[in-house]
């Protein structure tokens, strides 16, 4: 079995996958070194990946490399796609990864990934594997902080999953403006996009995938897992 760990800007994510299935999975705050051991005594781990954007638990990764065979994604960790990103040391481990798995998934096809999470990345990868590179601007939650924190009045909120498109009351008004706002941009870069890559599929994960699942003018498809199964992936090329 393989152990995935993602270390995120906010959460840390931990997948147990045996035969390209997610057996255990669950979201940490911190994993420490008793969460690694509880799962390393109930699955039979026998090696492990993990990617840090976010800040790490260096006791935890370090007793994980003292029990099995364990990567920790960096710049010279190979990878099963050809990257033509013009900086490629300065492109995070987590967008790299759901490039991977996106490929794998559907290996013959264009893909635009949206990973929405702190931040919203988006990724375009050709039927090649030919990942080209994408765009990134602030994710919800800190679209509502950054008003909060940058403004002496206006109120810290935290999204609805409804939302006016003319606001009477100053907290409307800013659900109507940051909401409405995100999911035009993103309905926007899909169908700019598609007068690149007419064909190309659209595949959403993050924490704010749900959100616009049902919001979006565009076709879209949502995979919770696809930092799991990109990640996955990586270990498997490289061990």
């Amino acid at each position: 079995m393989n152990l995935i760990i993602d270390v995120g800007n906010t959460l840390t994510k931990l997948a147990v996958v045996s035969n390209n299935n997610i057996v255990y999975s669950n979201r940490y705050n911190n994993l420490n070194i008793k969460d690694v051991d509880e799962i390393l005594n109930k699955y039979s781990v026998l090696k492990s990946i993990v990617s840090i954007v976010g800040l790490a638990n260096e006791d935890a990764i370090n007793h994980l490399k003292d029990c099995c065979k364990t990567i920790v994604l960096d710049r010279d960790t190979k990878i099963p796609i050809k990257n033509q990103y013009s900086t490629p040391k300065t492109l995070g481990y987590d967008r790299i990864a759901v490039c991977v798995g996106a490929n794998y998934l559907y290996p013959q096809k264009d893909i635009l990934v949206i990973d929405a999470g702190t931040a919203i990345t988006y990724e375009t990868i050709t039927s090649e594997g030919i990942y080209l590179g994408g765009a990134i601007s602030p994710g919800i939650s800190l679209r509502f902080k950054s008003l909060n924190d940058h403004t002496s009045k206006l109120p810290y909120l935290e999204k609805n999953e409804t939302y006016p498109l003319i606001g009477t009351n100053t907290n409307d008004c800013i659900y109507s403006g940051i909401l409405n706002g995100v999911v035009a941009e993103v309905d926007n870069y899909i169908s700019e996009i598609k007068t690149k890559f007419p064909s190309i599929y659209v595949l959403l994960t993050g924490g704010d995938s749900n959100f616009f699942a049902n919001k979006l003018k565009n076709s879209i498809f949502v995979n919770q897992n696809l930092m799991i199964v990109g990640l996955n992936r990586i270990l498997e090329f490289n061990v």
